[in-house]
């Protein structure tokens, strides 16, 4: 039995769909306007784990995760740029599915981009009004009235005596009072702009995601997801709007995943010490940064280090090392096989990703002991449930190989020295050896003949 760690009720909950069999998950996903940092690579590695868990256990899936292209940021770069907002947001959209590709990150059912949904987004704006909860300002904004909504603070467990004007809000004359936010901003000279009956103007960023949800997946849904750091103010502004306007719960179970740090520091670009993602592929392959972030609980820090990737590296390897030596058989997953059990019971354990591969290092200790392609193949089939271990066993462990030298290279090269071993020329068989370990690559000698992979 499933269950999930609520950020709203603060325990685990035994997951219990809406619809019996369905599930109807949102996710807030990236604002495209610059390349996607290693904070994005784990929310859409985490959910993308949810997605397949929650297929993996029969369930009817719809994930929509959206994309913001229009805000304060996304305008002002592209008038740094000298170029359009769809020009900028089309390309950063594109890079965004390049990084989540290579992280083996399946796509969303749905991915709604805000500058569709602006109507529905007026629309919702209507009823908050006509419900009391918003009014316009003398400046031209439409805001939500915070104190009017009746449970405010309950995702994030502040109360209103908390949130004093000036520490996560500005003080805005125009507003009726400090805590509200803006709903719909006044058009400025310059600035893209949409007919609204309160003016010209655009969407405030919180408002996009309660229309967009609602018209995807309903007024009530499942699950609603994103990072620690969207927990306040922003889903729980989603909560004030959606469950204003609709009068009924907006979401049953939230999910939020913890920060990514650089030296017990949270990545942001203010501190400068954040890494996109196109960097750090640079340097690692793209399933060991994958496994790196499934290695630590959705919920808790993940600390980003050179060493923690490497020492990731080598426990991918050793996976990798068990399928290689024992070549899998096609398998059907069986789950009342003791390891198939264990995994999913850690898995329904609010999505225990560390204690699940726990389980998979286990299964290939025995794979290396046994040598039978059968509990290889449930190796590679509980790990293909994480998006792991899917690539042929020799590709990956010869993938990223340094020094500059291409696969061709590599095999002259071992060819060389055979050739020399063969003359007994041992001094010129041990130099192209050390020639490749010095290039990266370690050759493995056996009784079949000479393989090699990357260090």
């Amino acid at each position: 039995m499933l269950k999930i760690h609520n950020s709203l009720t603060r325990e685990k909950q035994v997951f219990v769909p809406i619809e019996p069999g369905k599930v109807r998950m949102y996710v807030c996903g990236m604002t495209v306007y610059d390349y996607c940092h290693l904070g994005h690579a784990r929310v859409m590695v985490v959910f993308d784990m949810v997605y397949r868990w929650l297929k993996a256990g029969g369930f009817d899936v719809t994930y929509v995760r959206n994309i913001t292209d229009i805000d304060d940021k996304i305008i002002r770069r592209a008038a740094e740029n000298g170029e359009t907002i769809q020009a900028l947001t089309d390309r950063f959209i594109a890079y965004m599915h390049e990084d989540a590709d290579a992280l083996g990150v399946q796509r969303p059912d749905f991915e709604p981009r805000a500058t569709e949904y602006v109507p529905q987004m007026l629309d919702m704006i209507g009823k908050l009004e006509s419900n009391g909860l918003a009014y316009r300002a003398v400046d031209g904004d439409v805001n939500f009235a915070v104190r009017k909504f009746d449970g405010y603070g309950k995702l994030s467990g502040k109360s209103l005596d908390d949130l004093r004007a000036g520490e996560r809000v500005e003080i805005d004359s125009a507003k009726q009072d400090p805590l509200d936010f803006v709903l719909w901003k006044h058009a400025k000279p310059g600035e893209p702009a949409w007919e609204s009956p309160w003016g010209e103007g655009r969407p405030g960023w919180h408002i996009e995601c309660s229309a967009m949800s609602s018209q995807l997946l309903g007024a009530h849904f499942d699950i609603h997801g994103g990072g620690q750091d969207l927990q306040f103010p922003h889903h729980e502004n989603e909560i004030a709007q959606s469950e204003g306007a609709h009068q009924c719960r907006f979401v049953n179970y939230w999910m939020h995943n913890g920060f990514v740090r650089v030296d017990n520091e949270k990545m942001s670009k203010s501190l400068g010490n954040f890494f996109t993602i196109r960097e750090v592929l640079k340097s690692y392959d793209a399933e060991v940064v994958r496994f790196f972030i499934l290695r630590a609980h959705y919920r808790s820090a993940l600390n980003y280090s050179d060493a923690h990737l490497d020492d990731a590296r080598r426990s991918l390897d050793s996976l990798y090392f068990a399928l290689r030596d024992v070549p899998p058989a096609p398998v059907s997953l069986d789950w009342s096989n003791p390891y198939a059990v264990r995994f999913r019971a850690a898995m329904d354990e609010d999505f225990d990703s560390p204690g699940a591969m726990a389980v998979l290092f286990e299964l290939a200790g025995e794979v290396k002991r046994s040598r039978d392609p059968q509990l290889s193949g449930l190796l590679k089939a509980l790990a293909g449930v994480l998006g792991l271990l899917e690539r042929d066993p020799i590709a990956y462990l010869r993938g990223g190989a340094a020094g500059g030298l291409d696969e061709g290279a590599v095999e002259r090269l071992i060819a060389d020295r055979v050739a020399a071993k063969k003359a007994r020329n041992f001094a010129e068989a041990d130099r192209i050896r050390d020639e490749l370990k010095e290039a990266g690559i370690i050759l493995e000698d056996s009784a079949q003949g000479t393989t090699w992979r990357r260090a």
